[in-house]
């Protein structure tokens, strides 16, 4: 499995503003290594943030997106302790979901 995201979540200007870093090598199947064979593709598909339980943001990624994604946004509402929930899935079958509260 791969290193947790890195998930911030805080209360500011009526909102919850949420910052997260994605640990992923998003490789595009171009690529080649120092042998020259093609790196094979491998990157994120699927995205999605709730909190509570509620779907705030649902997202379908492709191989032009950096490798280690970072993502920012804020969405109306909430309170601290919410629960937020940061789930993806790639091309290659693998997942990954990480919980934090709201600070």
């Amino acid at each position: 499995m791969s290193t947790p995201t890195r998930i911030r979540a805080t209360l500011k200007d009526g909102g919850t503003e949420l910052r997260m870093l994605l640990s992923h090598p998003m490789e595009n199947g171009l690529r080649k290594d120092a042998e020259g064979k093609r790196i094979p593709a491998h990157f994120i598909t699927e995205l999605s943030v709730r909190r509570n339980g509620e779907v705030v943001l649902a997202a379908d990624f492709g191989p032009s997106i950096a490798t280690n994604p970072y993502l920012a946004f804020s969405v109306g509402g909430g309170a601290a302790g919410d629960e937020i929930v940061v789930s993806w899935r790639d091309n290659l079958g693998e997942t990954r979901s990480d919980t934090i509260r709201v600070a």
